[in-house]
Parts: structure tokens; C-alpha cells; sequence
């Protein structure tokens, strides 16, 4: 079996061939261009799919809130403009005649882990992942919980300061505004007046500088925040952090000296671990998934 799967994020589409192994080849990155919004993104996709030849089934990990079961964006904030309601199943179908799956990108993550990864063999864990935003999923009783709408998990949205910064989704002072990759990104660069990128800030000649290294701190501590919180509301026995960031050792490292200090002594239980695919978590989730169409 030949499976086309992708992970379309807010800057980048992720996207590789999957055989029946689950070995993924023929690896491509390229520009999401989510600016030109949800029609103009789909018509991207298709042109991929088209280009290749003897594909069973296409696997799609997306950005958004998504009813995997009908295919469709239920909503998405303003990082892609124009993509609430797209049918996605149903329009790459029909261009396409390929049966075609859709999941949630934090959804597809936490798939991939429990196949393939850091949560293999557990049946209940939640998986975060720090990006441009951040997601969340819950992974209960080996499955995942959706809640109304395909909804559950939007853990970037919970109000962490009150009054605080706007959001894209329309409220004030989510988490994902203070710990999210791009909320690190922004105020580095507000404060020391650069321009870099989340490689270069932990670059040695960066990150030794104190200015620096005080908001990467004082933004793991807004992270653990966050934390703190769904612990306490879900008391989780495995949690898996993705996102580029946390491929940095700082990052994790410093969560795990800091938070079990924090946290009540019946809640210190809690494994808190990064993704053992990275990238890949995401691809494999929803393959897996379309291959048992």
C-alpha cells in the first residue's frame, strides 16, 4: 500500500510516502502559504497528490479543529484564513477519487506516539505540542477523546493571564500567546532587537547572553504554567511534548527540575516526556489511520 500523508502547519506542509511497514520515503517540505487561505491550500495539496502515480490512499494531518469522521475543518483560528467548514475529505475525493482521511495535527501527533512512539502501549495520555501555537490532545481508554464538535484539547486557548495579550481565536491572554515558540520568538526579538530564529536563540554565542537566557527562562516557566494546569485538572499518568523546540535539551530539562517542585505531592506522578518521532509522530498518525480504510 502507497500512502501519500501530510502535515499542514501554519508556515510549512510536511509530507512523505508511507508503505504498509509504516516506513516513510520521499520526504518534501514546502511553504503552507497560509495567507492565501483554506481554498487556495487544498488546491495546493491536490497538485501534490496529482503529481505522483499508483497512490491507495491519502492521509492528511491538518491544523484546525477537524470531524475526522466526515473530513471536514469545523474551525480554525486565523492562522489559515478562509479554511472553517472546508471539506476537505470530501472536495480531494472527488478531484482526486483517493480515499482520504483527516485528523487534527495534535490529534495525528498523539496517534503516531501511541503507535509508534513515546506513549506505545499506554492507554491514557495527553500529548502537547509548541509551535506557532499550541496544541493539545487527550488520549483516554486507547482512543482519543474529541468532545463536542471534535473540539477537546484546545489547551493553547486556556486563559493563563487574565486581561492579557490578544489571541488569533478572538480572546485575551491564552497560554499559547506566553509558551508558545512564536511567544519565545517575539520577545527575544522585542528585547535585544534581533531577528532570530528559534535555532539561532539557542546557539551558543545567543543563548550565553543573560538578557536571552532570562526570557527563555522566564517563557519555560509561562510553559509550566500551563502545565501546573492540566495536571491538576487531569492528573495524567504520561504527558509528550512536541514541536521543534523541545528537540532543544534545555527546554525539557528545565520543565523537569522545576515543575515536580511545583506540583501537590498526589500529582508528582506524572511522566512528562518529549516525542520519540518528532515530526514524523504527526505523518504516521494518519496514515496509520488511512490505511484501515
Amino acid at each position: 500500500m502507497r500512502i501519500l500523508t501530510f502535515d499542514i502547519g501554519g508556515t510549512n506542509i510536511k509530507y512523505a510516502l508511507c508503505n504498509e511497514k509504516f516506513v516513510l520515503t520521499d520526504r518534501h517540505t514546502v511553504a503552507t502559504e497560509a495567507e492565501k487561505g483554506g481554498q487556495e491550500l487544498i488546491l495546493k495539496i491536490i497538485s501534490i497528490i496529482e503529481s505522483y502515480e499508483n497512490i491507495d490512499r491519502v492521509a492528511i494531518s491538518t491544523a484546525g479543529q477537524v470531524d475526522s469522521e466526515n473530513g471536514i475543518v469545523v474551525y480554525s483560528t486565523g492562522n489559515i484564513p478562509y479554511y472553517t467548514g472546508m471539506m476537505v475529505k470530501k472536495i480531494i475525493e472527488n478531484k482526486t477519487g483517493i480515499p482520504t482521511y483527516v485528523e487534527n495535527d495534535v490529534n495525528a501527533f498523539a496517534l503516531g506516539e501511541a503507535k509508534f512512539g513515546a506513549a506505545k502501549g499506554k492507554s491514557d495520555f495527553l500529548c502537547l505540542t509548541y509551535g506557532t501555537g499550541i496544541g493539545g490532545a487527550l488520549y483516554l481508554d486507547n482512543k482519543l477523546y474529541k468532545g463536542m464538535g471534535s473540539s477537546a484539547g484546545e489547551f493553547g486557548h486556556m486563559i493563563t493571564h487574565a486581561g492579557g495579550k490578544q489571541c488569533t481565536c478572538g480572546g485575551e491572554g491564552c497560554y499559547e500567546c506566553y509558551a508558545s515558540t512564536r511567544a519565545l520568538l517575539e520577545s527575544v526579538n522585542k528585547r535585544n532587537s534581533t531577528n532570530l530564529n528559534a535555532f539561532e536563540i539557542f546557539e551558543k554565542e545567543n543563548f550565553t547572553k543573560p538578557e536571552i537566557r532570562s526570557v527563555i527562562d522566564q517563557w519555560i516557566d509561562e510553559m509550566i504554567i500551563g502545565l501546573i494546569n492540566i495536571i491538576y485538572i487531569f492528573n495524567p499518568p504520561l504527558i509528550v511534548l512536541g514541536g521543534g523546540i523541545m528537540n532543544e535539551d534545555y527546554v525539557i530539562d528545565l520543565i523537569d527540575r522545576k515543575i515536580y517542585n511545583l506540583l501537590m505531592d498526589n500529582f508528582k506522578d506524572v511522566n512528562i516526556v518529549r516525542s520519540r518521532l518528532g515530526s514524523d509522530a504527526a505523518l504516521l498518525g494518519v496514515a496509520a489511520e488511512a490505511s484501515e480504510l
